[in-house]
């Protein structure tokens, strides 16, 4: 079993939960460079809400790339307030089996402190 494919796997219990919850859910994917953030529908049929280090607003804001603590920061924000804009006052958080720790962390209570109930 390789590395994505623990994670994965550790993913699945807190989906099962958030899926039981019925509840919108925020998930996060990190990669080396960069890191996403996503507002899905109960159903987990659609996405509501983005952000990214890839948009060109974030980019303009960054120093170097998107795989960093600061960068992980503005992502928080700027999810929460396009979920605010949306309607969207509480989520579940989805870490997608990443640790929660540097840059999920810093995702997370960046989004908290914009107001996103979690």
């Amino acid at each position: 079993m390789n590395k994505n494919l623990s994670r994965l796997r550790r993913a699945v219990p807190t989906r099962r939960k958030i899926a039981e919850l019925g509840a919108h859910r925020l998930t996060v994917f990190r990669s080396n460079l960069h890191i996403y953030a996503n507002i899905i529908s109960p159903e987990g049929n659609r996405v509501l809400v983005s952000a990214s280090t890839q948009e060109a607003e974030v980019r303009k804001l960054l120093e170097g790339n998107g795989g960093n603590v600061a960068a992980a920061t503005l992502v928080g924000k700027r999810v929460a307030e396009k979920a605010k804009a949306a309607g969207i006052e509480s989520v579940a958080f989805d870490r997608s089996g990443f640790r929660y720790h540097g840059r999920v962390k810093a995702l997370a209570e960046a989004a908290r402190e914009a107001g996103l109930k979690f």
